[in-house]
């Protein structure tokens, strides 16, 4: 379960496909392609680059199971135990959701707040609206774009949504023991509720992938859209996505990915993000799960570290409190140098 990471594997790479193509503009108005935000204050001027650099102000995150959850029990409304003609989005086994339930999800967002001062916070609720976005746009199917101009070229069929209906269940480590929603050990479903919610197909989360696979996607990335002789994206699209946005507002954060701290070759490996020696112009994303993906085209070196920080529950977090990810970062780079 790759977390956040899909946000930079499944809905960035066509946004960006999108931008090359002329079909989206990142310093246009985000409500020109999103009208419900037309008459949204504080969202209509909102540019899809800062939306996309964590610039715009947008809450960080919203729980969506509170609106289909009272008194720990799940509303008959909009999730049922069977499929029917209403419900046909499967987001576990014995869940099924209300097929109009994610415009309630689209609604709240359209009605959330926005910051009016325009500063760095991370929000992941715009990627919640990306694949509906990318479908108006193009007129074709979210993850139909995905496998036709990515996953398939780039031989990873194994990287995709709902692996648990594609017999897939007995590869993929169980994530969580889930009390609330799904009273189960959560194996071969997305872990993250709100992507459960939308069926299991979002932008925030819900892909499932191997190592081998996402190291595929960032040597495509770390080659500035380019492997094995075709060309998946410009050269300068990459580059520009890769590229920190607002550096003058404190924001280390490119286009969806994510960036060295603004001073992170200063810092003590406690305190680095990633590793001290990764070079300004790397790049990547971490996800909730404990899942990191890194490349950096300076070393030409990917990291790429999948675990399951969450088993059996999110409250383990020493992940985090032993600097795992960051140290064994370093090492590769310390390795580097001794070359």
């Amino acid at each position: 379960d790759l977390a956040s990471v899909t946000k930079i594997l499944g809905p960035l790479p066509l946004l960006m496909k999108l931008v090359e193509d002329g079909q989206l503009d990142l310093d246009e108005p985000f409500s020109k392609y999103w009208p419900a935000w037309q008459n949204k204050k504080g969202k209509n001027e909102l540019t899809l680059r800062e939306i996309l650099s964590h610039q715009g102000g947008l809450t960080p995150y919203i729980v969506f199971l509170n609106k289909v959850m009272k008194d720990e029990k799940l509303k008959s409304r909009y999730i049922r135990g069977m499929p029917g003609k209403q419900f046909q989005k499967q987001a576990y086994d014995g869940i099924w959701v209300r097929n109009t339930f994610e415009n309630k999800i689209f609604r709240e967002i359209n009605r959330s707040e926005v910051d009016s001062i325009k500063e760095y916070k991370y929000s992941g609720l715009a990627f919640l609206l990306f694949p509906e976005l990318i479908e108006k746009v193009t007129g074709n199917s979210y993850t139909y774009l995905l496998r036709r101009d990515f996953t398939f070229p780039l031989n990873i069929p194994s990287l995709g949504y709902l692996p648990a209906v594609k017999g897939f269940p007995n590869s993929i480590i169980p994530t969580e023991f889930d009390s609330l929603y799904r009273k189960d050990v959560v194996q071969g479903w997305v872990h993250d509720e709100n992507a459960s919610l939308f069926g299991g197909i979002s932008g925030n989360a819900g892909l499932f992938g191997k190592a081998t696979d996402l190291l595929r996607v960032m040597q495509m990335y770390q080659n500035y859209g380019y492997l094995d002789g075709r060309r998946y994206l410009k050269e300068e699209t990459v580059k520009e996505f890769t590229g920190i946005q607002y550096p003058n507002n404190k924001n280390r954060r490119g286009l969806g990915f994510d960036k060295p701290l603004l001073d992170n070759a200063q810092k003590e490996l406690k305190d680095a993000y990633p590793a001290p020696s990764a070079s300004v112009e790397s790049f990547g994303h971490s996800g909730f799960t404990g899942t990191f993906v890194w490349a950096d085209p300076k070393y030409q070196l990917v990291f790429i570290f999948l675990s399951n920080r969450v088993y059996p529950s999110r409250d383990h977090r020493q992940l985090y409190e032993l600097n795992i990810r960051t140290s064994l970062h370093q090492v590769f780079y310390d390795y580097l140098d001794k070359l």
